[in-house]
């Protein structure tokens, strides 16, 4: 995904900018591509977010592994009101980047929400990450870090 994204800062959900490159080298990247006036969206949010903070922030090694939030949102508000109320500790592309408009239509992003798992060259793992998280949960994540063929040896 750094391919995608390199040379673009990225925010957090407390409003700090990190710089792409450094956030997402070697790591395997899901694009979550929802909406917080979405009830679908809100719905998985807490699910994602729990199991972001096992895969990564709770994790005693953490995984190669981030997510970036593609807003849906009608405006930078909608977007940052919900980031703070339901999102975990990861990143989004910011609202008034075009980017955002070019991967709902890269990733063929029709309906929200969506949970596409990416290589770091920005292939497609599997456009159904969402369906994955909710019925593999965290065994789900050993096939992406194999597809995305970074880190052969992560047991997690």
């Amino acid at each position: 995904m750094v391919d995608v994204l390199g040379g673009r800062r990225l925010l957090t959900r407390d409003g700090a900018w990190v710089e792409a490159e450094a956030a997402l080298q070697n790591k395997v990247v899901a694009l979550y591509f929802a909406a917080g006036r979405c009830a679908s969206s809100r719905d998985f949010a807490p699910l994602l977010c729990r199991f972001y903070a096992e895969l990564v922030a709770e994790a005693r090694s953490a995984a190669p592994f981030e997510v970036v939030f593609v807003s849906a949102d009608g405006s930078e508000r909608e977007m940052l009101d919900f980031m703070r109320e339901l999102h975990g500790a990861w990143l989004a592309l910011p609202f008034h980047d075009p980017l955002r408009h070019e991967l709902r239509t890269r990733y063929h992003i029709s309906v929200t929400p969506r949970l596409v798992v990416v290589k770091p060259s920005g292939e497609v793992i599997t456009d159904k990450g969402r369906k994955q998280v909710r019925e593999r949960g965290l065994a789900c994540f050993q096939n992406w870090v194999q597809a995305a063929n970074i880190f052969q040896n992560f047991s997690g």
